[in-house]
């Protein structure tokens, strides 16, 4: 997901009462506290109260998964962001501890029915790493915490527009508005709704 740098932040708010947890990886601290505070600030503008962003942590980010599935299966969590840096090594272990982070927190979804968003960085440099975690004004240039927050907010919005649908005869676009649409009978030929 790219950033629409025209916006300070994001148009969707977050409906009352909504609780999002962070783990954050304690590898390479410094990059991830950064990540941790444009996402509370991105987060904090759309309506979130700060007492309603937990934020726990673990040592690396192959243990990401287990925290955030935790967070995932409380119900007064919403969604579950993971934070954390991997970095090319001289051998592939990076691959494969991205892949398996990366899968984890797709299953967590799955599993659980609330969002655990990927924000790992894989990168082969800390140059790299910094460029993409730190927010412009902290020298950087992709604000990748603000980037994730700002999924987050997305993706529950889709949930709730999705999990609030009228059975029929209503769709929901991008905004959020509701529309009239035709409603095709799936069970006809194709060449038939011609």
């Amino acid at each position: 997901m790219a950033l629409d740098e025209t916006q300070n932040s994001s148009s969707v708010r977050l409906r009352p009462g909504a609780r999002i947890g962070v783990v954050a990886s304690t590898y390479h601290g410094e990059l991830i506290d950064a990540m941790v505070r444009a996402a509370r600030k991105e987060l904090e503008a759309a309506g979130l109260a700060p007492k309603d962003l937990i934020v726990l942590s673990a040592p690396g980010a192959f243990e990401l998964p287990l925290v955030a599935r935790e967070l995932a299966r409380r119900e007064d969590i919403d969604a579950v962001i993971a934070f954390g840096l991997v970095l090319k090594g001289e051998t592939e272990h990076d691959r494969h501890i991205s892949r398996a982070v990366a899968h984890a927190c797709m299953d967590i979804g799955f599993q659980t029915g609330t969002p655990a968003l990927f924000g790992v960085l894989t990168c082969n440099t800390v140059e790299q790493a910094r460029a993409r975690a730190l927010s412009v004004e902290e020298g950087g240039i992709q604000n990748k915490g603000r980037e994730v927050a700002r999924a987050c907010l997305e993706v529950l919005r889709g949930l709730d527009l999705a999990r609030n649908l009228p059975t029929s005869g209503t769709r929901f676009s991008r905004m959020g508005d509701a529309e009239s649409v035709t409603v095709f009978d799936t069970t006809k030929d194709q060449d038939d709704l011609s």
